[in-house]
């Protein structure tokens, strides 16, 4: 008889020190740990998106290229069909879907493939190249397989994830790994998305490659960690470096789309900052560097509505640890454009909070 992850807490409690001697498993059951019953619960709401769309392939690299255009005619550029292919979740039981946006970015169409191979032609209801988010509505959709979406910032370094994508197409997949690290900020995004410091991620060894953009890393509960969306990669393969957008963001990104937005609107903070580096919190009498230090308000910023001044240094929102801009766009964002901010911060070797009123 194969046994659930609940049997987890037992094993490890019987290989803890305290214990006199070493137990040697004496059964199946203490050894056939199994992640079947987390796929059960989540591996139908995964789902596989083929998007088409038109392209101008050009006859010549050097096409388009002022200096050459002078003295040879290269013509018009042929329409050319490329198809892209990703995953998605179900997050909605009426076809509402999440991927990533460079997976059906200027598709002309969209169709969407569910675990039990039913088909659905998909549109795009709302577009974020930024974050490299789209949500994308099913037609005819009803009483689908849903996942509920788990609290990111409960997550911790080590606890289990599953990914589950269509990795190079080959069909519905599940690897398994843990949370790598947490807070990681870097240049998310791919074909169709802006090349700057925009994106949040948790990291995860679980194996991630090609096709598996959009797809669900979930946890132990069989809910929704994040969305994987890139990897670190020389080969083009897993080298166990990937990272997933979190769910908290994730659930903003939906809740705006429900309520009919097209485009995602993030708050406007106001607000120019730099993150306390060793030198900086030395120089402000800081005890450690940590920390983003406001250095420009504008007159109108909810901030200055709230009483900050330059000089102030916000060391968290929520409760949460504000170490740089990604992260406090990030924690502002997940707040949603009328959301209420609890800001954390340091003036003049004190501490205090603020409640700061945001607005799109």
């Amino acid at each position: 008889m194969r046994q659930t992850l609940a049997a987890l807490p037992l094993l490890l409690a019987l290989a803890a020190p305290g214990w006199a001697e070493t137990r040697v498993p004496a059964s199946t059951a203490d050894i056939a740990l199994s992640f079947a019953p987390v796929v059960r619960a989540a591996a139908p709401a995964v789902v596989s998106i083929y998007a088409r769309r038109i392209v101008a392939e050009r006859a010549s690299p050097f096409a388009g290229d002022p200096f050459f255009s002078q003295f040879f005619d290269f013509g018009p550029a042929t329409p050319r069909i490329q198809n892209a292919l990703g995953s998605g979740v179900i997050l909605r039981a009426d076809g509402i879907v999440v991927t990533n946006y460079h997976v059906v970015a200027e598709a002309e169409d969209i169709q969407v493939v569910l675990a039990d191979a039913r088909e659905f032609a998909g549109e795009v209801i709302l577009a974020d190249p930024g974050l490299d988010l789209a949500v994308i509505r099913l037609d005819g959709a009803a009483d689908l397989p849903a996942l509920s979406l788990a609290d990111a910032d409960a997550a911790e370094v080590g606890d289990l994830v599953l990914a589950i994508g269509n990795p190079f197409g080959v069909g519905q997949t599940v690897t398994s790994g843990i949370v790598s690290a947490l807070a990681r900020a870097g240049r998310g995004g791919g074909r169709g998305a802006p090349d700057r410091p925009q994106g949040y991620f948790i990291q995860t060894d679980a194996a991630i490659n090609p096709g598996n953009s959009g797809g669900a890393l979930v946890d132990t509960e069989g809910r929704l960690l994040g969305i994987n969306t890139m990897i670190v990669t020389r080969s083009g393969g897993s080298n166990g470096i990937g990272f997933a957008i979190p769910a908290n963001m994730v659930g903003q990104v939906v809740a705006q789309a429900e309520a009919g937005a097209s485009r995602f609107v993030r708050p406007w903070a106001g607000i120019d900052v730099q993150p306390v580096d060793a030198d900086l919190a030395e120089a402000l009498g800081l005890a450690a560097p940590g920390g983003v230090l406001l250095r420009d308000l504008h007159p109108d910023s909810p901030f200055a509505a709230a009483g900050f001044r330059t000089g102030d240094v916000i060391t968290a929102i929520g409760g949460h640890a504000v170490g740089g801009a990604a992260e406090l766009d990030y924690r502002l964002a997940v707040l949603g454009p009328d959301g209420t901010a609890e800001v954390t911060f340091r003036r003049g070797g004190a501490e205090a909070t603020a409640a700061v009123q945001l607005a799109p």
